[in-house]
């Protein structure tokens, strides 16, 4: 697949604040690496970023840097939000958070087929005050 192509998917996906998946494949996959959980389909996929980003938090994704090779992008950026319901445990605090986040995209035919979630979770936990 070309660059642009890449480039093209994951701008969009970016830009709708994922709320568009039309550029996720039927199978995608969605990994969150600091706990193996796993998100199968399109609709398990739109499930969890409806959690994190307007059930747990309300939250945004802002874009630090976005690199694309072909098959592949990374996006590097901010998790910025409210804390507002139950998130891992933690009932919700009201407490803003400011989280570094890397998501790890794997394409094919222009779609997105997998996604592999780097959360800052340490950042997280403390922002929300779970650690010392």
């Amino acid at each position: 697949m070309s660059v642009e192509r890449t480039r093209a998917s994951i701008q969009r996906y970016i830009d709708s604040q994922h709320a568009d998946l039309s550029m996720m494949a039927d199978d995608v996959v969605f990994t969150h690496m600091a706990t193996g959980d796993e998100h199968r389909g399109v609709e398990a996929v739109r499930g969890m970023l409806d959690y994190v980003y307007h059930q747990a938090f309300d939250a945004r994704a802002e874009t630090r840097n976005v690199i694309c090779d072909g098959d592949h992008a990374v996006l590097e950026g901010l998790f910025i939000g409210k804390h507002i319901g139950e998130f891992a445990g933690i009932p919700a605090t009201g407490r803003e958070v400011q989280v570094p986040i890397c998501v790890v995209y794997d394409l094919a035919d222009g779609k997105i087929r997998r996604g592999r979630v780097y959360l800052e979770m340490p950042v997280l936990m403390k922002q929300l005050g779970a650690v010392g």
